[in-house]
């Protein structure tokens, strides 16, 4: 049986169509993704990312540990509620999660990890403690909901839901940063290109705060336009874009990979090797040339050799259809896309596609 968040009575009020999605009963749309994906990228939307899993990791030696366990460089947070996007490797390097991780102070920091890779993911924390003999702890909150707003009126349209305490700590905070106030965590962050935040709380209060942002005029979204709008941004969908079988060098998070110095982290030796080798592939863009649509696994034919598309979809902010695709690294260009036994045009290109609701030049 699926699981429910603490927001499936309001999804249900709302008309939401549900879906199980990695073991959870979550709305795909409430009507017209179409719709749901404009209203982020123009005003303010909301979605129920409640099934992703907050993990605390804590003790004198957290710093260390993640270090060692994370690719990005934990000695880049110095400031307390600063956060950093890294994957966590395998000894391969292929990844087993892509993460945020938030640093609190010097004995405790917070960790988002996907839904997806919830069971394998806590699994290898518990199993890299345990091998490496660092004193620490780690707490999932399954007391906690997590609901992210987002678009271009969302930060104003949260202020005006926020108690006094909460929105004198928020206003002003930097990108990719957080603040604990008053039973709210609220990090600067997001999965869709826009401005906004990711609003962790008590899940006995979750329903209330939901109400107040629908007063608000900031709208409910569902899955499918969480998918659309993570696509045109270019952020990548564990499963699809990556997994245990891709280094993040293959799939352009080669920026979340800090190699500068000598740290020794799970997988390094594996990435090193595979740059001294050369690289074989890489993940791109791709736009449509004519009318078709774009889905994950079609064939990608270059003069380079053939790929494959990774993510693929209608793009609403550009009208075209667009993807990411894994092809041969020296492929550039044109290719073409076998859609249904025919191969059409596509343009390699570089993601993002869209940002902050404009086409990217060349798009």
């Amino acid at each position: 049986m699926s699981r429910r968040t603490p927001l499936y009575d309001a999804h249900v009020a709302a008309g939401a169509k549900l879906v199980d999605f990695v073991g959870w009963e979550m709305p795909i749309n409430y009507g017209s993704q179409l719709d749901e994906h404009h209203q982020v990228r123009s005003d303010a939307g909301m979605f129920d990312v409640s099934h992703m899993t907050v993990v605390d990791v804590r003790g004198r030696e957290t710093r260390q540990f993640l270090s060692r366990l994370l690719a990005n460089d934990v000695a880049r947070l110095q400031q307390p509620g600063r956060a950093l996007y890294s994957c966590m490797l395998n000894e391969s390097g292929g990844v087993i999660d892509d993460l945020i991780t938030y640093f609190m102070d010097e004995e405790w920091f917070r960790m988002v990890v996907n839904a997806a890779t919830r069971d394998k993911g806590l699994a290898w924390l518990e199993r890299q403690a345990h091998e490496s003999d660092f004193r620490i702890s780690f707490t999932e909150h399954l007391e906690m909901a997590m609901i992210a707003v987002q678009g271009p009126l969302a930060r104003d349209k949260v202020h005006s839901c926020l108690p006094a305490d909460v929105l004198d700590e928020v206003t002003g905070l930097k990108s990719f940063s957080a603040i604990q106030k008053s039973g709210f965590f609220i990090g600067r962050t997001g999965y869709t290109g826009e401005e906004g935040y990711e609003i962790v709380l008590p899940d006995r209060q979750a329903a209330a705060f939901w109400d107040r942002l629908l007063q608000a005029g900031v709208k409910p979204c569902g899955l499918g336009a969480r998918d659309t709008l993570r696509l045109e941004a270019g952020m990548h969908l564990y499963g699809q874009d990556m997994d245990e079988d891709v280094t993040p060098l293959e799939c352009g998070l080669g920026w979340t990979v800090a190699m500068q110095n000598d740290r020794d982290f799970i997988g390094r030796a594996a990435l090193e090797k595979q740059k001294a080798d050369g690289l074989q592939r890489k993940l791109i863009g791709l736009v449509l040339e004519g009318r078709g649509v774009l889905r994950p696994g079609q064939k990608v034919v270059t003069a380079e050799g053939e790929g494959v598309t990774t993510s693929g979809s209608f793009s609403p902010s550009l009208q075209k259809a667009i993807a990411l695709a894994r092809i041969p690294f020296a492929a550039s260009g044109e290719c073409e896309v076998e859609i249904r036994g025919k191969r059409l045009p596509a343009r390699i290109v570089r993601p993002p596609f869209v940002r902050n609701g404009k086409p990217c030049e060349g798009m």
